[in-house]
């Protein structure tokens, strides 16, 4: 099928772009890489009059890791992400979403930004991003600002950007010593969306207890969501099988599925058990290797 008809603007700078968005205000749209944007157009699931493409802006594809924080440009590729040597050695949770991103053409095209401003429940870097307590920046001819991924995930496909903003960088708290995590992405087929997916995020005392944890659900309710209490239970304790099970039960209280073309909510909840456990004790492996 193909899209309804409309404008394509390819702005070479964030200034002409946030200029052209203040002129049209709520008919534009902002294309990344188009991984998510184009299938709604050629689904016609959406029509929009303006489509402006920041895909050729300079110097928003970058990963800088700093004394405080991993910084990452809106428009780094799922592909650039996959392909880093400071992510798949630092930060194996990035590595593993990226890597289980439909496939090779998407996720050259496919930017970290536009994964996370669609507001895809089903789409994997939100996940991660709030397991690791990530922020965005988020800016517009008026100002920037600074949104905690927890406070930027509003609904399904809603978010905290605000019309005229363009997120432009995502940081992260960089890693430390003991600290480490795991996505984990069951699919019924390569390339597919998740059944159920799970990121954890731990930071392990010199004893081996849980200093702190972070857990971000995917294709388990209406928006991507922190398991709270999970990572309340976590804390203060050292990661056996034992605990893994206990925490991954705790996991399934606190998703809310759906059934659909991927199955029912309950078989989505024992996924999501059977994951959780699974990615808690590689968590748990790689701080420890850390």
């Amino acid at each position: 099928m193909n899209p309804s008809s409309f404008s394509y603007i390819a702005p070479m700078s964030l200034d002409e772009a946030f200029e052209f968005l203040s002129s049209h205000e709520d008919e534009a749209k902002i294309l990344a890489g188009g991984q998510s944007l184009i299938p709604l157009l050629k689904l016609r699931l959406t029509s929009i009059p303006y489509i402006v493409d920041i895909s050729g802006i300079d110097g928003m594809n970058y990963i800088r890791e700093s004394q405080s924080d991993l910084r990452i440009g809106s428009l780094t590729t799922i592909a650039d992400l996959e392909d880093s040597d400071l992510i798949h050695g630092k930060y194996q949770i990035i590595s593993d979403a990226a890597s289980g991103i439909a496939d090779p053409l998407v996720r050259n095209r496919g930017t970290i930004g536009g994964n996370i401003t669609h507001g895809d429940p089903s789409n994997d870097i939100p996940a991660v991003m709030l397991a690791m307590g990530a922020s965005f920046i988020l800016a517009s001819n008026r100002s920037e600002r600074k949104v905690n991924a927890e406070n930027f995930f509003l609904d399904t496909f809603t978010t905290a950007i605000e019309y005229g903003e363009i997120l432009t960088e995502i940081v992260i708290p960089k890693a430390v010593k003991r600290s480490g995590g795991c996505y984990i992405k069951n699919k019924k087929a390569a390339g597919d969306f998740s059944v159920a997916a799970i990121a954890v995020y731990l930071n392990l005392r010199a004893n081996g207890t849980v200093e702190k944890a972070g857990i971000g659900l995917t294709s388990v309710g209406p928006k991507p969501s922190r398991a709270l209490k999970t990572e309340k239970y976590l804390k203060d304790r050292k990661i056996d099988d034992a605990v893994a099970k206990e925490a991954a039960a705790i996991t399934v209280t606190e998703c809310e599925p759906s059934s659909d073309f991927y199955g029912t909510a309950e078989f989505k909840k024992k996924v999501l058990e059977k994951i959780t456990a699974e990615a808690i004790l590689v968590a748990a492996e790689r701080s420890e290797e850390n």
